[in-house]
């Protein structure tokens, strides 16, 4: 048991560190070709629907790879796991750069496709290594703070891509070459430093305890994959996880919605960006600070992570208004309030699959979640393509719409789904309090 006021030691939070650098790498990646739509748009011919079929391509070796890639890891572990992972994606984001002119939406949607199923174990890996590295009252603030690292990877794109890349689209090479040198890093970091908790010799005794002070040891049994699919408790999550398309909306078509509409162009999208993306990170923080703040209050979980929920909920509707402001920086503001709503929506969210499941079974639950997510931004995508090629903008004022209200019904069919967030044995029978 640790005494309040003791030192216990902080290896955890360098293990967090490497999952931040992962995810900012990881949305690095995954930013790129949104920041340059509107200039790939313009060198290589393409129409809304053409982007649309390469979005989906991404999406469609996202959901593919989530539902393959969360059941790896979780057999695996997060050591070969998550290197396997990040070697795809770096492989594939840099094959971006080979794309030429004549097979460029093939060539696009191909690389797309790899870069997808790569980055899919990025999440099933963080949240499953989160689990192993922190306690239940800090999983969502840790979750939060390697969750925040998505907009730093996003704000760090248009900078780079402005800086880098002319108008005329000159150099739009060179950013995709540039994720393989920091992943190449990151494998080498994450291979020198990372060990489970009981058995690294930089922990501590004290921290190992703390690490363990609210979780029930586990048998080394693997779960079948399928063993998780007729649980209440997964659906309730991938429910939850339809809003990735509303987040994905925001990272692949906001700097073409910002284009379209206030004529903003690839050098001075950056500033925008950083608007929205500065937002989203407050929000990933801060989101996973308030529920451990309502925990240690006396709260149950099921009560702090659903009232934070329903609070996010809240501040993503004014994002309904958007499509509608002639004014260009509240309309930047208005989506940087709802991707920081997002954030700490998605921080929690994640954090649910923990505080539901044992250790074990989290990376192929995240998988299940992450698939359903991928799917919805699909059937997103292709929607949105085809409306803003028949009907122009008018296609932006119904996703804004969608985008501000789905957060409040979902989570209510969410709690109709997982109205008690009773914990389950390392068997995934409830445990009775």
């Amino acid at each position: 048991m640790v005494k309040t006021g003791q030192k216990i030691g902080n290896y955890r939070y360098r293990i967090l560190a490497l999952l931040m650098f992962a995810t900012t790498i990881n949305y690095f990646d995954r930013s790129i070709i949104g920041v340059l739509a509107p200039t790939l748009e313009k060198l290589f011919g393409w129409t809304n629907s053409d982007y649309a079929y390469i979005m989906i391509s991404f999406k469609l070796a996202y959901a593919l790879g989530m539902l393959f890639m969360g059941g790896l890891i979780d057999r695996l572990g997060t050591k070969k796991g998550y290197i396997l992972s990040i070697g795809l994606w770096s492989f594939f984001g840099m094959l971006h750069a080979l794309v030429r002119p004549g097979f460029s939406v093939i060539g696009f949607a191909a690389a797309r496709f790899g870069l997808g199923f790569g980055e899919s174990g990025n999440f099933p890996a963080a949240i499953k290594t989160t689990a192993e590295w922190f306690p239940k009252k800090d999983r969502a603030f840790a979750t939060g703070l390697f969750n925040a690292a998505t907009s730093i990877g996003a704000i760090a794109a248009p900078f780079v891509v402005g800086w880098i890349v002319h108008e005329d689209g000159k150099n739009w090479q060179i950013p995709f070459l540039i994720t393989g040198a920091l992943s190449a890093l990151w494998v080498f970091l994450w291979f020198k430093m990372y060990k489970k908790p009981e058995v690294h010799p930089r922990v501590t005794k004290e921290e190992l305890a703390y690490i363990q002070s609210d979780s029930s040891s586990e048998n080394e049994d693997k779960l079948p994959w399928k063993s998780v699919l007729d649980k209440r408790q997964t659906w309730a999550f991938s429910l939850a996880k339809v809003t990735d398309a509303v987040w994905w909306f925001y990272l692949f078509w906001g700097a073409k919605f910002l284009a379209d509409t206030f004529g903003v162009n690839i050098h001075n999208i950056a500033l925008p960006f950083f608007v929205i993306y500065i937002l989203a990170d407050g929000g990933s923080i801060l989101g996973g600070y308030l529920s451990g703040v309502f925990i240690k209050k006396g709260w149950s979980i099921n009560k702090a992570r659903k009232i934070t929920l329903l609070i996010c909920a809240l501040i993503i509707l004014p994002v309904s208004f958007v499509a509608i402001t002639d004014d260009k920086w509240l309309a930047v503001f208005l989506i940087g309030l709802a991707a920081a709503g997002h954030q700490a929506w998605s921080a929690n969210i994640f954090t649910l699959v923990s505080d539901v499941f044992p250790k074990k079974a989290t990376a192929s639950v995240v998988g299940i979640g992450g698939m359903v997510g991928a799917v919805a931004g699909i059937v997103a995508d292709a929607a949105l393509g085809s409306v803003l090629d028949q009907a122009g903008n008018t296609g932006y004022f119904w996703a804004f719409l969608i985008a501000g209200f789905s957060y409040l019904i979902i989570l209510g069919l969410v709690h109709l789904l997982m109205p008690t967030m009773t914990p389950l044995d390392e068997n995934l029978k409830p445990i009775e309090s």
